[in-house]
């Protein structure tokens, strides 16, 4: 926060306006959030298709919303990384590959877990077509 300044105490609606600010900063500047983007679009036409659950739903939305925030704290920390270190240093290359892996493990278990709902679902659906 700079001392004196609306973000020392900001209104509810400020607050909103500066979480969607962040979003669009990262939005323009982060490829991989666009790729995540088309990854969740094509998740939920694949639960909508198949007709998941309601419980399946809140798994995929909960594993949509997971990924997106990872990649939002990725960008937060390489962000703070490049402002503090602006020349190379091995900790800070450590620090942002770190938060890159910690947003590759939440998309490989997000996957894997639409991969069994989706797939799990798909086959009762050709099960039951026989």
């Amino acid at each position: 926060m700079i001392p004196g300044s609306d973000r020392d105490h900001p209104s509810l609606r400020q607050s909103f306006g500066f979480a969607i600010q962040g979003f669009r900063i990262a939005w323009r500047g982060e490829r991989n959030l666009k790729i995540m983007f088309a990854a969740a679009v094509f998740a939920i036409v694949c639960g909508a298709v198949l007709s998941i659950s309601p419980v399946e739903w809140a798994l995929v939305l909960l594993g949509i919303g997971t990924v997106f925030a990872g990649e939002l704290f990725n960008t937060a920390i390489e962000t703070i990384v490049d402002l503090v270190s602006p020349e190379y240093h091995p900790l800070a290359g450590k620090a942002k590959d770190v938060a890159a892996a910690a947003v590759w493990v939440l998309s490989c278990l997000v996957g894997v877990m639409g991969v069994v709902i989706f797939l799990t679902r798909l086959i009762e659906l050709l099960g039951s077509a026989r």
